[in-house]
């Protein structure tokens, strides 16, 4: 008899563990998954399409992680496999109580079942937590290998929120394709900073067949860039991974799900933000990475910012907007926007939680400890409506923005706005340059018989 299995979920990690492990697998019957971190994913299906018509010619319910017990008890569930990430210990462990005590296994997958092998090099950045930094690491790269003549293309960790089967396959290659593909913010967040530097980026639902068309990418293809989401393990095999740590939270890096995964796997490390951090959280960071990978390589590195317009900045009431991810289960408490505003001299950061509305008023009850700062929420069109409205209502001078994206494009601010950007800047040596160089030795990508660098 097939076992009767729930993924436990947040759209992106549980589909992979069924693509690779489940799919096709006549040992399991996995009979829903669960939903959590996410709006609007429970209520629907993982669709027969993506799931084997075969084996789940119905698909697959996805229903909300809350119900657990009583899901387990009604279905009979043997196994229930936690399938998401930037989570604390004690959080994964008490819903391993939960799953017990409901009389089913808690099972957790690992990269030798999930990850995928690619017919290319691939590099893959991770982090021990959610808004570490692994977006500017990964432009960072793909800049030097660029530069040195490769053709990189990127593939994004999954953020399907849409129409999954639509989503199977999604390449980007211009601002335009962000619109067709009807992308939430947080999507375009990811995306826009590789397409307005010239490479490509995939992402979806299904990522063997991302990756076999990544690789056949009709611009070309050289190296493979895994472009890690949360603090997840790839998905593909990488021939170097890439791991970032935030010494802003210490300590981190050792007690969350699964950071340490990546935190021990990593050939190279990056401890970012040290321009900004204490020297003893970067002490606390170094030494705890020491016991845990004493054979990475550490990058030492920052983040600086850029500011368009600092002037707007100054003696002003500043609404400062960030990332949305990274404030609410990124749990960061701090991010460029605020740093930006307090450098260049604002009289105050104004607190928008007494004007937030509708689906905004309501991340803000689920995560209470985000601040006087205005998380950049946008995972469809009324979180988007809810924050044009919840900037308007605010009583400020200038709004600082933080996003990776151009967030005025998507949103209709009638205030001053002043655009905050940041990039990773290594400090000292070893750095990329010397880093990628072997790799490019040690895969034969050298196009020109040889690195600038190292020739």
């Amino acid at each position: 008899m097939r076992r009767n299995v729930i993924i436990i979920g947040a759209a992106g990690r549980d589909f992979h563990n069924f693509n690779t492990f489940f799919r096709g697998n006549t040992a399991y019957n996995v009979v829903a998954f669960t939903a959590a971190q996410i709006p609007d994913i429970d209520g629907r299906k993982y669709p027969a399409e993506l799931a084997g018509n075969d084996l789940y010619p119905n698909g697959i319910p996805i229903m909300a992680e809350e119900n657990l017990p009583q899901l387990i008890r009604d279905l009979k569930v043997l196994d229930c496999v936690f399938s998401y990430s930037d989570v604390p210990y004690n959080r994964v462990m008490s819903l391993s109580s939960v799953v017990n005590a409901a009389g089913a296994n808690f099972m957790l997958l690992g990269p030798g079942e999930t990850m995928i092998k690619s017919t290319k090099p691939v590099i893959a950045v991770g982090a021990t937590r959610t808004g570490c930094g692994k977006s500017q690491t990964s432009r960072r790269i793909i800049e030097v290998l660029m530069k040195k003549g490769l053709k990189v293309v990127a593939v994004r960790h999954p953020m399907p929120y849409g129409d999954l089967v639509a989503q199977k396959v999604q390449r980007f290659a211009s601002v335009e394709d962000l619109q067709k593909h009807k992308c939430t913010i947080e999507e375009m967040e990811e995306y826009e900073p590789h397409v307005v530097r010239g490479n490509v980026i995939y992402a979806g639902v299904d990522y063997e067949a991302i990756l076999r068309a990544a690789e056949n990418d009709p611009s070309g293809c050289d190296v493979i860039l895994w472009d890690g989401g949360n603090n997840d393990f790839p998905f593909y095999k990488p021939d170097l991974m890439v791991g970032v740590a935030d010494p802003h939270r210490p300590g981190h890096e050792v007690s969350y799900y699964p950071g340490e995964v990546v935190a021990r796997m990593s050939d190279v490390i990056v401890i970012n933000k040290i321009d900004t951090a204490s020297n003893e959280n970067i002490i606390t960071v170094r030494n705890n990475l020491a016991k845990i990978n004493p054979h990475a390589i550490i990058v030492d590195g920052a983040s600086p910012l850029t500011v368009d317009n600092p002037g707007l900045i100054r003696g002003k009431r500043a609404l400062v907007i960030e990332d949305g991810p990274t404030l609410t289960h990124g749990e960061m408490k701090i991010g460029a926007g605020t740093v930006a505003a307090t450098k260049f001299g604002a009289s105050e950061l104004v607190d928008p939680r007494p004007y937030a509305v509708g689906r905004l008023a309501e991340t803000f009850r689920i995560y209470p400890n985000i601040g006087t700062l205005l998380p950049a929420m946008g995972y469809g069109d009324q979180q988007i409506k809810d924050l044009e409205a919840t900037i308007e209502n605010t009583p400020c001078d200038v709004v600082v923005i933080a996003t990776p994206i151009d967030l005025s494009r998507i949103v209709k601010i009638n205030k001053p706005t002043v655009k905050v950007g940041y990039d990773l800047q290594e400090i000292g040596r070893p750095n990329f340059e010397d880093i990628l160089c072997d790799f490019i030795d040690k895969h034969k990508l050298n196009k020109q018989g040889g690195c600038a660098c190292c020739s």
